[in-house]
């Protein structure tokens, strides 16, 4: 007897319904085609089990089981669920068969029948809303994440007995609802730091704020324990809140990588990802034998941290060279080409030099001659051409760190950022793909940052007697649109031009001694 289920194939951030086709015959062999992997050919043995431990037979016969398309490489455990109901549905064990076919299911099964969480259920479910099935079935932590999808009937489930009985009587499982809107917007400004927090550093958080407005990146230069990672950390906080569009993109990638909480729903936050300075390059920009989301794509729409840079692989960060261009990255193998989003603010700090006190204003730098340089050098120029902001960050003196005054918190500076934003949204609603000055092009730079005469000599003076490098132009020509729309200011004046070159502190001929 031929019996068919539906199943689902994530590829990249998006997902393909499978056809699960089980055929019970004369013979004595159990096989899986389709291009299965081993973790699929494997499901024999744990629906074996699954079945038997719940009072079930695994038919004596030849079964034949047919993923299709069978053109498209099939991965992972999930299929274990719609495989086995395909199963007891082909061996006359279940009755209503019919019914399996307004279904999705997916899950890995236990050698008992407990169902596994699976990775993907987002996109999985936008793809069964999409082909008009009637419901899908996952386990049960993953239920809240798949019911955001409306219009759709998401069961969540524990083991495989529930999904058989609904099948048999229909009246045992009760479709899941969340309320997506409700819990996305209560939970956007709930955040552990702020801004307050932070003694002094007055100038580091005007830096972060005209990153936040413009969605530039930043690098922070300073001795250790200067408060570097505990000022990118509070950046998500001043943020733009993400639209119910961008929390669908970033909750879909971090759905694929596995990397939502169970029983999640919506990502609310802007997400914050911090590698450690040993991460591959297939881990930070993705990649793998099943390609997989890097650290990159995790941080999309939010903020990608880089603690302690010149640490990092120097190949782990050429490679992200490109990504921050197109703000996506594409994974190619064999037989596939992935794309994921990359959309991010690249944060990164570093110290000065080895020994971390280069230009400190107590200690003195114990390093050699060149020593400085030669650290700087680990990062390419390639790479800081990408950076907009460079800022110097310096230990706060102890009468501002006893002080129990606190600073501005994160709430007044995200009000600002937000309407340095619509200006900016209003600003390029006719160009596609630019959101913020970060973005800009050649042609929209000459024609959106034009300078008075009083302005163009000053970046000039600046250029000659600081010795810029000519990338610096552009990006002190961004980061001053940023701060006059900080100003809500129609043109750039001098006083902008002036704050966006102190941001330029590592293109100086010279820095490092």
């Amino acid at each position: 007897m031929l019996v068919k289920t539906f199943g689902s194939a994530v590829y990249g951030v998006e997902a393909i319904t499978i056809t699960i086709e089980v055929n019970v015959s004369e013979g004595s062999f159990f096989a899986v085609v389709g291009l299965p992997d081993v973790a699929v050919k494997e499901s024999a043995q744990r629906i074996d089990s699954a079945i038997k431990t719940n009072g079930y037979r695994m038919p004596r016969s030849k079964v034949v089981v047919n993923l299709a398309p069978a053109d498209i490489k099939k991965s992972g455990s999930a299929f274990d669920l719609p495989i086995a109901m395909g199963l007891l549905g082909a061996s006359e064990q279940l009755e209503l068969i019919d019914a399996l076919k307004d279904y999705i299911m997916m899950g890995e099964l236990s050698l008992d029948g407990t169902i596994q969480p699976i990775k993907g259920a987002l996109p999985i479910a936008i793809t069964a809303r999409k082909e008009g099935f009637k419901g899908l079935i996952v386990p049960k932590q993953n239920a809240r994440e798949a019911a955001m999808v409306n219009s759709l009937e998401v069961y969540g489930v524990s083991h495989i007995n529930e999904v058989i009985e609904f099948f048999q009587s229909g009246k045992n499982l009760q479709p899941v609802v969340v309320d997506t809107r409700d819990e996305f917007f209560s939970s956007q400004y709930s955040f552990d730091f702020d801004f307050s927090d932070v003694k002094g550093q007055e100038n580091i958080k005007r830096a972060l704020e005209i990153a936040a407005a413009g969605g530039h990146n930043a690098i922070l230069i300073g001795p250790p324990c200067a408060g570097k990672t505990m000022l990118a950390k509070r950046l998500p906080t001043i943020l733009p809140p993400l639209t119910l569009h961008e929390a669908l993109e970033t909750t879909k990638i971090h759905s694929v990588a596995g990397k939502l909480p169970d029983n999640a729903t919506l990502i609310s936050k802007r997400p914050f990802r911090s590698p450690h300075h040993t991460v591959s390059d297939a881990a930070l920009v993705g990649g793998g034998s099943v390609p997989q989301p890097g650290e990159i794509s995790l941080a999309h729409n939010g903020v990608l941290f880089l603690d302690e840079l010149p640490e990092f692989k120097r190949t782990a960060l050429e490679v992200m060279r490109q990504p921050m261009e197109e703000r996506r990255v594409t994974i190619s193998r064999a037989k596939v080409a992935l794309d994921f989003p990359a959309s991010f603010m690249l944060v990164a700090s570093m110290n000065p030099c080895p020994c971390g006190y280069y230009n400190h204003p107590i200690k003195p730098c114990t390093c050699p001659p060149g020593a400085v340089q030669k650290y700087l050098n680990k990062i390419s120029g390639p790479l800081l051409d990408r950076i907009d902001l460079h800022v110097e960050v310096t230990p706060v003196p102890f009468n501002e760190l006893s002080s129990s005054k606190n600073g501005e918190s994160s709430e007044n500076i995200r009000e600002r950022v937000i309407t340095a934003r619509e200006i900016q949204a209003e600003r390029y609603k006719e160009s596609a793909g630019v959101y913020c000055n970060a973005q800009m092009n050649s042609k929209q730079l000459k024609e959106i940052c034009v300078l008075d005469n009083i302005s163009a000599n000053l970046l000039k003076i600046a250029m000659n007697k600081l010795n810029l490098s000519a990338r610096a132009y552009d990006r002190i020509l961004k980061v001053s649109r940023t701060i006059a729309d900080l100003a809500a200011s129609e043109t750039i004046k001098a006083e902008h031009v002036a704050e966006a070159i102190q941001y330029r502190s590592l293109d100086r001929e010279g820095w490092a001694g």
